[in-house]
């Protein structure tokens, strides 16, 4: 019988997902690396391939949770420290959120929550002399915590300042509000359908929005849900399902999507029957695309370059359809990437909007006579969206505005703007279940080049 006086001790249940979530936390907000690069890819956390689907789950909603709680967990946890939270061991204050977040919006047992928080902080050498603070805090937060979060309900303290202003001041205060509590809730995953999306929506419990898209509760691996290997679907937001379908009937016509990855659009439109060249800067998310493309057994000629810079020498006099996804703050995209409130400064939007119209110019020159340019970003912001497009009908008298008709959108007027945009907020479609209402926040802008 082998020997087991020297077998490595057992690790918590528990403990490594909640170790993980601590160094994607501190990768975000010390390190502004983004949830995605963290989580998928070749840069994402190493530990994450040990870890079971189980875990794997728990582990991304507790930094979902907390990411879009983070303003109120910074109220509560500056109301039970008397000293603040410590700085010079950022475990310490990752385990604090991690424990708070569990106890207040999550089903987990408060003494576990405690208890699990305690030895991520004892496992830490800068951080293990706060641990009794920890179990303290942490217990009074059980006690108190929910009282002293109601203190707070109204004050939308989950978007940074600088952002909430810039939608009180583009959208009033009542829809700026709107939108925060939109935010707060996770919604529930969308996906586009190849064909037929009444029997996908019964196949995956789910329902069909009025604009096509199958809305699903189900949790679990994407990967395991029914018709993913067989490429029947792809994930994708409901709003960003919208402006590819802008273009109308594309059978046969040729249509470049410039900014492509990771290719939602890109499969729209291919699925339509577009011939489609592809287009994006980034090897690795060109690769992804490349991998969605076949599992959904849809072709497009997908290439890596700048858009800005490349040059066709295929399309002769241009081609019928030009789809601009630009680079953007993608402030719309806050309810599923609740990082993006955190990453982002005010100050990047400008930056931006020189690239957008950059992007817009380029655009005209690949579109031919008569052709359909669509612009969209996932941005909140107008200077990304109405603002860019007024300054180019401003300086090319040759593009004109194609409006937006509400039959187009599946009647939902709410989101076609008085001059013919699209412009989605994630406050729209609701629902008497929060997580199965909302959308993205996008805009979109058809054009014509006479």
């Amino acid at each position: 019988m082998p020997s087991t006086r020297f077998a490595p001790p057992t690790e918590a249940p528990g403990l490594a997902a909640r170790r993980i979530a601590a160094d994607i936390l501190d990768g975000v907000l010390h390190k502004r690396r983004t949830l995605d690069e963290q989580l998928e890819g070749p840069t994402a956390h190493p530990a994450l391939k040990s870890l079971a689907d189980r875990d794997r789950a728990l582990m991304r909603r507790l930094v979902a949770t907390i990411l879009r709680r983070l303003g109120t967990l910074g109220h509560l946890l500056s109301r039970l420290l008397d000293r603040g939270i410590p700085t010079d061991a950022p475990r310490a204050q990752s385990a604090l959120l991690i424990g708070a977040a569990q106890i207040l919006w999550m089903d987990v047992p408060d003494h576990a929550a405690v208890d699990l928080s305690v030895r991520l902080v004892q496992s830490d050498r800068r951080a293990a002399k706060y641990a009794g603070l920890v179990n303290a805090v942490l217990r009074r937060c059980a006690r108190e915590g929910q009282s002293l979060i109601d203190e707070v309900r109204s004050e939308s303290l989950d978007i940074p300042p600088w952002l909430l202003a810039r939608w009180c001041g583009h959208y009033g205060e009542s829809t700026a509000k709107a939108i925060a509590d939109a935010i707060n809730h996770e919604p529930a995953l969308d996906l586009t359908i190849k064909a037929d999306a009444a029997h996908w929506a019964t196949r995956l419990h789910g329902e069909a929005l009025p604009t096509g898209t199958v809305r699903t509760s189900l949790q679990g691996p994407v990967t395991m849900l029914p018709g993913f290997s067989e490429g029947q679907w792809w994930v994708q937001d409901a709003a960003a399902a919208l402006p590819a379908r802008l273009f109308g009937d594309v059978a046969g016509r040729r249509v470049i999507d410039l900014c492509a990855a990771p290719g939602g659009k890109t499969a729209q439109l291919a699925q339509a029957g577009a011939d489609v060249t592809a287009i994006d800067r980034s090897p690795n998310r060109v690769a992804r695309l490349r991998e969605n493309l076949g599992r959904l057994s849809l072709n497009a000629r997908s290439l890596v370059a700048d858009a800005i810079d490349w040059h066709d020498d295929v399309a002769g006099d241009g081609f019928d359809g030009v789809l601009v996804d630009a680079p953007c703050s993608a402030t719309g995209t806050i309810r599923r990437h609740p990082d993006v409130a955190w990453l982002k400064q005010e100050s990047d939007i400008a930056a931006l909007t020189t690239l957008q119209q950059k992007l817009l110019k380029k655009a005209i020159t690949l579109l031919k006579p008569g052709g359909t340019l669509v612009y969209c970003t996932c941005s909140l912001e107008p200077e990304e969206g109405e603002q860019v497009v007024a300054t180019l009908l401003a300086s090319e008298p040759g593009i004109r505005r194609v409006p937006v008709s509400d039959a187009e959108v599946a009647g939902l007027s709410d989101i076609v703007t008085p001059a013919g945009d699209l412009r989605t907020l994630p406050c729209h479609l609701p629902h008497d279940d929060p997580t199965l209402g909302g959308l993205d926040g996008f805009y979109a802008a058809r054009l014509t080049k006479s």
